[in-house]
């Protein structure tokens, strides 16, 4: 077994591996010319895009900055956003679904490292996979670790730190990230009156 399959598998393994390293550095390198592309060069960003990510669907947008460990093991459905200075540690396969909006600074972390330190200073370390809904907001500064699914229509609060699964359409939030409420009928309601409101606006 290589130390990409072990890397995978979640298996401990060892980053230091020339293969591994070898992809770590041509990902950078993408990172590095696509944080310094021009605000308007769609065609170009969405090409580095393409040689950086694992999978990506129709109208997906990364503002940069935007800084990943390999790239391919990230997986993007459509209309996929993502504000500046997002950070995926993509050891493990990330796995985002459709419509989903990430604000500044979300960190994605499917990096883990031993609890004991003789086995965690040999440079030993594992990965467990993400995987996120369709029609997932996540909020600025929230933290996610490894292992964690966040079901679909869910709203992670700003600052939150989610160490464990989510379940679909609920608001959660807080260090630890805990279910704060349900998304109920009245929240459709109240969204659809005021995007009614917005679109009479327009009309008049």
């Amino acid at each position: 077994m290589t130390e990409l399959e072990r890397m995978l598998s979640g298996k401990l393994y060892y980053p230091g591996d020339e293969a591994l390293v070898k992809a770590r550095r041509k990902a950078q390198t993408l990172c590095w010319q696509y944080n310094r592309t021009h605000p308007e060069a769609y065609a170009e960003r969405t090409d580095i895009l393409k040689q950086l990510l694992g999978a990506m669907g129709e109208n997906c947008y990364i503002k940069p900055t935007f800084q990943c460990d390999y790239g391919s093991n990230i997986y993007l459905g459509d209309h996929f956003y993502a504000n500046c200075d997002c950070v995926f540690l993509d050891v493990a396969p990330i796995t985002i679904g459709r419509d989903a909006y990430l604000a500044p600074r979300v960190c994605l972390y499917t990096a883990g490292h031993p609890t004991t330190p003789e086995v965690r200073n040999a440079d030993l370390e594992f990965g467990l996979p993400i995987t996120i809904g369709d029609s997932v907001w996540i909020g600025g500064n929230a933290v996610i670790l490894p292992g964690v699914t966040i079901g679909s229509g869910t709203i992670i609060a700003a600052g939150s730190v989610v160490t464990r699964d989510i379940p679909s359409n609920v608001i959660a939030g807080g260090n630890p990230c805990k279910i704060l409420r349900p998304l109920t009928d009245a929240d459709r309601t109240k969204w659809e009156d005021q995007r009614r409101l917005y679109e009479e606006s327009r009309q008049a």
